[in-house]
């Protein structure tokens, strides 16, 4: 329990330098244009194969469930659509991007630390945490929200291919489910729970990193933690965010 309150302190600590005043903006722009392409765009393709399938997924076992006369077959896009937007394109993709984005971050930052980059940037006069963490920070936070929308927009459409060739439901029936009964708050929640997850991989990621005290064997149990953590700590608070918002 100690260990555990002593590492929380370190975070909150570790946090404060990243969010100190920036000593030269020019460059932290440069630094975070490179971030919006190595953890944002370089996400797109994997988050995008991943949604077609699972919509399809979704559709197809929501057709198998629902064989049953009685139910409408506009349930099947009703089911494909709240399915992706509450919890896939926030939730689901966010363990995707713990695995990707956040081993990523953390071997990077382990690396330069193990190589003493860190050190030397600290003799230099730059905040190294800020340096390097903050423009992360600043490219997850704006650009997961867009992927969660991208997870969305091709989830429905894989559903709808895969319900349309394999003859499960109609093309009419299936977009008739998309339309019907929709809340546009599903979205804005969906898009508050990426914001969140996005923080907490960025930052758990980047403090495993940053802390990593040996060699390139440490580094990647750096990365095994930061995955393992901020997925965990992802489950914790979309049970909270869930709570918070939908009750």
């Amino acid at each position: 329990m100690f260990r555990f309150l002593s590492q929380l302190g370190v975070y909150f600590i570790l946090l404060k330098k990243v969010f100190a005043k920036p000593e030269k903006a020019s460059l932290y722009y440069k630094q975070t244009m490179r971030e919006f392409v190595f953890l944002g765009l370089n996400s797109v393709g994997i988050i995008a194969i991943i949604s077609f399938f699972m919509g399809a997924v979704i559709t197809l076992q929501t057709a198998y469930n629902t064989e049953n006369p009685i139910y409408p077959k506009y349930l099947i896009g009703l089911g494909c659509r709240d399915s992706i937007i509450l919890e896939f394109s926030s939730t689901v993709a966010s363990l995707i991007l713990a695995g990707k984005v956040g081993s990523n971050i953390a071997s990077e930052i382990g690396t330069m630390r193990v190589t003493e980059q860190i050190d030397a940037l600290e003799i230099m006069g730059v905040n190294s945490a800020s340096f390097l963490i903050l423009p992360k920070l600043i490219a997850t936070l704006i650009f997961n929200p867009i992927l969660t929308l991208l997870s969305i927009v091709v989830g429905i459409w894989g559903g709808w291919v895969a319900g349309v060739l394999s003859g499960v439901v109609t093309s009419e029936n299936f977009i008739y489910g998309i339309q019907y009964a929709f809340i546009p708050y599903y979205i804005v929640y969906s898009l508050i729970k990426m914001v969140v997850f996005a923080f907490i991989i960025t930052s758990v990621s980047a403090f495993q990193g940053y802390y990593v005290d040996g060699g390139s064997l440490e580094v990647g149990r750096a990365s095994t933690k930061a995955v393992v953590y901020s997925s965990v700590l992802i489950l914790l608070f979309n049970v909270i965010l869930t709570q918070l918002l939908l009750s």
